[in-house]
C-alpha cells in the first residue's frame, strides 16, 4: 500500500487521538471484549481463552495507539507479541483452532473505529481536517489488523505442526476419540493413556486465568484431586498451557487441598466405565462454563452443587431478572442474613435445626427470619423454592 504521510496538523490530531486510545477508559475495553467474544460463544464460555482474548484486545489497542503516539500517521507493524500469539497456541493445543473465527477481530475493529470517530469529532470540527484524519486512521487500523491476523494465522499453522509430534498429541487425540464416542477399543485407549477405563471415574477441569508463572501448580492440583478421589495416579491431559483435563478412579470424598490462589477446579459427576468417563468430563466442562459465565469468585465447584444453577443461568439476563423479582430488597441483604435464610431452607424450614447448625439461639434466628420476610416481595413460606434458587444464583455470582 502506498502510504502518503498526513499533514503536520493532522499528525498532531492523530497523536492526540492515539494518546486517548492508549489511556482507554475501562468501559471502552469492556465493550470491546463483549463484542469480540459475542462473535465466538464457544471461546466466550472458556475462561482461559476468554481471558486470553481480553488480553489480546488490550494489547492490540495499546500497540496501535503507542505506535501513533511515537510516529503519528505512519504505518503500524503487526503486533506479534505474546498476547495475540498466545490465542493461536491455546486454540491449537485444545484442538479448537476452528472455534475462534479470526473475523471476530473485525468485530473488534468496528468497535474501536466507532470510538475513534467519536474522539476525532471531539478534537476538531474542521471538515478538511476531519476528512484527512479519518481517512488516515481508517487505512492505518485496517492495515494493522490485516497484518496482525496474518501473523496469528501463521502461528496457528506452526503450532499445529509442532503439536502433531510427540506423546501429548497421542493422549489428547485418544481422549478426543473417547469423548466423541468414536470407534476406538477400550484396550487400545487404555494402552495409549496408561489409565484403566473400567470402574468409576470422576473428572475435573483445573485451570488458571493467569498463564504466566509456574504452571506446575496445575499439575500439583491434579495430584491433589487424585488423592481426594483415592487415586494416586490420575490421568492428566494438557488441554492447553493453563488448563488440565483430569480423571481419577473413585469419587472425590473430601476437599481438594493445597490449591494455589489463582488455580480453580470444576469437578464433574461420578460415573462408571467409558460412559461415566465421558459424562463426568462434560459435567466438569458445564461446571467450568457456569463459573466463567457468572464470573464466580468460588475457587472450587462440583457439578452436583451447581447443576440446577447452571440450568437457571443459561441465559444470564433472564437469571438476573429472576433474582431481582424473587428477592427484591433482600438481594442487598448482608451475608449473615442471607446465610441464615439459606440454612433455614436447607434444614427444611426447621428453626431449631437451623439455629443449631448456625450456632445461634433459636430466638435470634427467628428475628432474622422476620427481618428477611420484611425485605422479600413475598413471605418466604409462600415462595420457598424460588428464594432458594435465587440465593443459589447469588452464591455463585461474582
Amino acid at each position: 500500500m502506498t502510504w502518503k504521510p498526513p499533514s503536520p496538523r493532522v499528525r498532531e490530531l492523530i497523536r492526540q487521538c492515539a494518546q486517548i486510545v492508549v489511556n482507554a477508559r475501562p468501559e471502552w475495553l469492556d465493550e470491546l471484549d463483549h463484542a469480540v467474544l459475542a462473535a465466538s460463544p464457544l471461546v466466550a464460555s472458556d475462561p482461559e481463552l476468554a481471558a486470553a482474548v481480553s488480553r489480546s484486545n488490550r494489547a492490540n489497542l495499546y500497540f496501535w495507539g503507542a505506535a501513533n503516539v511515537r510516529d503519528p500517521g505512519a504505518p503500524v507493524p503487526p503486533n506479534t507479541g505474546p498476547e495475540p500469539l498466545s490465542i493461536a497456541r491455546e486454540l491449537v493445543r485444545r484442538g479448537a483452532f476452528n472455534a475462534f473465527p479470526l473475523d471476530a477481530y473485525r468485530v473488534g475493529e468496528g468497535v474501536a473505529w466507532r470510538r475513534l470517530m467519536e474522539i476525532a469529532f471531539e478534537l476538531t470540527s474542521e471538515p478538511a481536517e476531519l476528512h484527512e484524519l479519518l481517512d488516515v486512521c481508517s487505512r492505518s487500523i485496517s492495515a494493522f489488523v490485516d497484518a496482525t491476523l496474518a501473523g496469528i494465522a501463521e502461528q496457528i499453522e506452526l503450532e499445529r505442526d509442532e503439536l502433531t509430534r510427540g506423546t501429548h498429541a497421542e493422549r489428547r487425540e485418544t481422549v478426543a476419540l473417547l469423548l466423541d464416542g468414536a470407534p476406538i477399543t477400550r484396550r487400545r485407549a487404555e494402552s495409549r493413556l496408561g489409565y484403566a477405563l473400567t470402574g468409576t471415574h470422576t473428572a475435573a477441569v483445573i485451570w488458571s486465568e493467569q498463564p504466566e508463572g509456574d504452571l506446575a501448580r496445575l499439575d500439583r492440583a491434579a495430584e491433589a484431586f487424585g488423592h481426594a478421589c483415592g487415586d494416586p495416579r490420575p490421568l492428566s491431559v494438557l488441554a492447553s498451557a493453563a488448563t488440565r483435563w483430569v480423571w481419577a478412579h473413585g469419587a472425590a470424598a473430601g476437599e481438594v487441598p493445597a490449591l494455589a490462589d489463582d488455580v480453580r477446579i470444576a469437578i464433574g459427576s461420578t460415573g462408571d466405565g467409558v460412559d461415566g468417563f465421558r459424562r463426568s468430563h462434560f459435567d466438569a466442562i458445564t461446571t467450568q462454563q457456569m463459573m466463567a459465565r457468572l464470573h464466580s469468585p468460588q475457587q472450587l465447584a462440583t457439578f452436583t452443587d451447581i447443576e440446577l444453577i447452571a440450568l437457571v443461568t443459561a441465559e444470564p439476563d433472564r437469571a438476573t431478572a429472576f433474582v431481582n423479582r424473587v428477592l427484591g430488597d433482600f438481594e442487598s441483604a448482608g451475608p449473615e442474613l442471607r446465610e441464615t435464610v439459606r440454612v433455614f431452607i436447607d434444614e427444611q424450614c426447621n428453626a431449631s435445626h437451623a439455629a443449631a447448625r448456625l450456632y445461634t439461639h433459636r430466638n435470634t434466628l427467628l428475628r432474622r427470619m422476620a427481618r428477611a420476610d420484611e425485605m422479600l416481595p413475598r413471605p418466604l413460606a409462600e415462595n420457598t423454592v424460588d428464594v432458594a434458587v435465587a440465593l443459589g444464583v447469588l452464591r455463585w455470582t461474582g
